[in-house]
Order: C-alpha cells, then structure tokens, then sequence
C-alpha cells in the first residue's frame, strides 16, 4: 500500500493581505528568512524526505513564483505550477490535481516557515496505516490555528478550527502539512470550494477514517504577520548561528547579515540585515528586519521596524515601530511611529 513518498503540493496561492504592505510588491511565500524566500525551506525539507515532483497550487502574483523557482532544479526537484482559476479552498486546491497525483502524497504550505524532517512523518503514517496524517506543532496562542486532541495511538479524537479563547482545550496545532493517501481525495467534492481543516477533516473525524496526528520534528512557524515575520528571521539566525558582522560596525548577537553589506561605524543588535545594505556611520538598528539593498543614513534610528528592499532613510531620521513596504524614501530628520506605509512613497 505504501511506497516512497515521491510527490507534494505546496499550497501558495494566499494574498498575505495582514503582511501589507510587504506583500503588495511580493507574495507571502517569496518573504524571505535570512535572505531565502520562505518556501525554499519548505520545498528544500521536502527534497530531503525524497520528494521528487511538487506542484506548486499559485495564486496571487504567481508569476513572481514562477520566476523565483524556476522548474526546481537547483532543489533536486521538478517543480510544476498549477492555477486555480478561482479559490478553491486548500482541499480544493489538491483536488484538482487529482489526476496527476498517485499513492501517498504530502501537502505542504507555502505560507509557513518549516525546516522539519518530513521523513519522520512519513514513517508515523506507514506504520498506522493511516488515509492521512497531519503534522503538528505547539504555539502559545492557539486561537488563530486548528486545534487537535490526539489519543494515546495517535488517532485524532477532536479538532476545532480558530477556538475562542474558552474553547481552548490544547496549545498543539494543525502545522498544515500533511500525508494523504490518494483515496483521500475522493471524499473531496468536484468543483467547489473545500478546506481541509473546515471540512474534508471534520468529515473524516465523523466518519471515522484512519486520521491520525504527529508532532513535526524541526522548526515551524506561521508567518501572518511582520512581527511573525520578524521572529522567523531572528529564531533561525539562532539555529543557524548567526553571520559574520561586516568590520568596523558593532554587532551585538543575535544578528545576520547578509552578503556585500556596508555597516561601518553602525550598531546593530537583534536584527537581520539583507543582502546589499548600507548602514551609515552612527546608525543604530535594535529589533529590525531589512530586506535587501536598503539604504541607512548617518545617526538615523531604527527600532522595531521592517523596511523593504530599496528603502532609503535619510539622515537623523527616528523610526519606532514601523513597517515600509518596497522602495519608500524616509526625509532627514523624518520621526515615525507605528507607520505602516505603502510601497513607493515619499515622506
């Protein structure tokens, strides 16, 4: 019945509208951790299980998708885009590659941060038979996730999506990944929306299929929005150790800095700077993430912000809190509170 797992779908097709305005210029899973778009690590974890095709459910801005993946040879993968006309739902979503998939399959998400060993995963659904098996992972507030009771077999006994706080029975989540076997799909209605945690799960939990649960093993988180987004990029400069600081700035760990970075006489502490930035002497960044070829000038102040690529901040400019999407120019002496600000402007 079981084989080796040779096929995903990675379901990438939401707008991310509660990272805006990050995500106005980029999809959510082309937001980048240490540099690498998120959904690199996902297909990258699913390359080491043994994954040798994923299709890729696109949606918003695909196109950017395609571009920054390409067919997946630098994986080890073959990658194929698949569109949906319309949002089908995530079920819906594998629903209409049904034809193309065959025995045991993952789904994966392309929205979440995850480095964890799928093979684990693999070998928990082998060994209970199971029609599908969810990965779990444990958050401190679980209210905006699926919420799972599992039995002492590993048998999934309850689940409720998005609990109200009363209603909180557990901190252990739906991680949304998945291993499927393809019958699964035909509990899947043709052409209409369809999700799985919403529906195909409760229906299998009613009818009592072979659905069980397993705590992933490695690193997941959902990135929803840019705090999450900075977390994500702090956590994994932790487990990854970090960079090198460019000479002549002061850095204080945790950091990472990405490669051709200027930061001569700044001082960075908690941060992640991306690739091709220039900090100017007397800048001090604490609690912030910078995309790629931004631009700090003289005794600017940063703390808590996330600035997008091609940012320009000038000179004595104050910025607390705040979040600018691609390419906004910051005046000298500029003093910014919480600001969230759309891609391109001038303030």
């Amino acid at each position: 019945m079981h084989g080796k797992v040779r096929q995903a779908v990675i379901l990438a097709g939401g707008e991310g509208t509660r990272l805006r305005p990050l995500t106005t210029t980029r999809p959510k899973p082309l937001l980048p951790v240490l540099g690498v778009p998120c959904i690199e690590y996902v297909i990258t974890s699913l390359a080491e299980a043994g994954v040798e095709q994923i299709f890729l459910a696109c949606g918003y801005r695909s196109e950017d998708v395609v571009r920054t993946l390409g067919n997946g040879e630098r994986f080890g993968v073959d990658i194929e885009f698949a569109y949906e006309k319309e949002p089908m739902g995530t079920a819906g979503a594998v629903k209409l590659l049904e034809d193309r998939l065959e025995g045991t399959f993952f789904v994966g998400s392309g929205d979440t941060l995850t480095d964890a060993d799928l093979g684990a995963l693999v070998a928990f659904h082998q060994e209970k038979g199971a029609e599908a098996t969810m990965g779990l992972t444990e958050v401190e507030h679980p209210e905006q996730f699926g919420i799972v009771g599992v039995g002492a077999d590993g048998r999934i006994e309850r689940f409720k999506e998005k609990p109200r706080t009363e209603e909180v029975f557990s901190r252990v989540i739906n991680a949304g990944t998945y291993v499927l076997e393809r019958e699964v799909l035909d509990l899947i209605p043709e052409g209409r929306r369809y999700d799985f945690s919403k529906n195909l799960y409760m229906d299998m939990l009613e009818k009592g299929r072979g659905l069980y649960a397993s705590p992933l093993q490695g690193y997941w988180k959902d990135i929803g929005r840019p705090s999450d987004l900075y977390l994500a990029n702090m956590d994994m400069a932790a487990r990854r150790g970090g960079s090198t600081a460019p000479s002549g700035s002061n850095a204080e760990a945790p950091f990472f800095f990405g490669p051709d970075v200027i930061a001569e006489g700044a001082r960075v502490h908690c941060s992640v700077i991306g690739r091709g930035c220039t900090l100017s002497s007397g800048s001090s960044l604490k609690g912030s993430l910078l995309l790629d070829d931004v631009i700090v000038g003289e005794e600017v102040v940063l703390r808590d912000c996330i600035l997008g690529e091609g940012c320009r901040i000038g000179r004595g400019a104050v910025l607390t809190d705040c979040v600018l999407g691609d390419r906004v120019t910051v005046g000298p002496s500029a003093s910014l509170n919480g600001a969230s600000i759309e891609p391109g402007s001038n303030i």
